[in-house]
């Protein structure tokens, strides 16, 4: 006798970021957990930061912290502030919003921003 039981496939969709015309593919979605960061090395040595938010939404931003010049924004705290979705730095702990790439905190700073899909 068999028993058949029901598991909930995982999510075998790829997240990928848009660098130019082309889509590059990143890890599996599965991958992600929600409010934390995971580091990216693209192939011409950008390091790039990828989010998953609690509602489930990606998004992706360079790595590099403008202020200290460390790779370490994939390991900030994921947070919102007036709506707006952020990720603040471990070290200085200033916000970078994860949509445009803005500082929160001071003006004129920004990181990249990277369109992000999953298919």
């Amino acid at each position: 006798m068999t028993t058949r039981t029901t598991e909930q496939a995982p999510d075998a969709r790829t997240i990928r970021l848009a660098d130019g015309d082309a889509w590059l593919p990143v890890c599996a979605r599965s991958l992600l957990t929600p409010g934390r960061g995971v580091a990216a090395l693209l192939p011409d040595g950008r390091q790039v930061a990828v989010f998953l938010d609690r509602s489930g939404r990606a998004y992706a931003i360079g790595n590099r912290d403008p202020f200290t010049g460390a790779y370490v924004l994939s390991r900030g705290l994921v947070g919102s502030a007036g709506g707006r979705p952020f990720v603040a730095s471990p070290l200085l702990k200033q916000r970078f919003d994860l949509e445009t790439g803005a500082c929160l905190d001071e003006d004129g700073v920004t990181v990249p921003v990277f369109r992000v899909r999953a298919d």
